[in-house]
């Protein structure tokens, strides 16, 4: 399994109140979800006018897909009317895959399941 995080920044010069700016972040956001399917957030300082900070992630069994899904985002990013790209960063890794001795055995199971009721019933309370 492959895990990608790209991170980047925004810039929006035109927007003179938080309104303007918050309607090219969603715009940013759903059009990237819908197009890509990735996770898309606002993950910098929100109260900033002219900036945006947004991360995405990617889950893959290929890392060139993560790429390529990548590379496509931002250069849709660099052609968005209302804003300028800014810093970029991105992270792909490997995660290794579960298998047969990943499995938790009864014990681990029983006492996993313990501890999930005891939260249940904290909130509960």
């Amino acid at each position: 399994m492959v895990v990608g995080i790209l991170q980047f920044e925004l810039l929006v010069p035109g927007a003179t109140s938080l309104k303007d700016k918050r309607r090219v972040v969603k715009s940013v956001k759903d059009r990237l979800h819908r197009e890509h399917l990735v996770s898309v957030a606002e993950v910098g300082p929100q109260e900033v006018l002219n900036a945006a900070i947004f991360g995405v992630t990617l889950v893959s069994t290929d890392g060139a897909k993560v790429g390529r899904t990548f590379d496509s985002i931002l250069a849709k990013m660099r052609c968005v009317r209302e804003a300028e790209l800014g810093g970029t960063s991105r992270l792909v890794s490997e995660v290794t895959p579960l298998g047969p001795s990943a499995e938790m055995d009864e014990t681990e199971r029983d006492s996993l399941s313990r501890e999930l009721l005891g939260m249940m019933e904290e909130e509960g309370a």
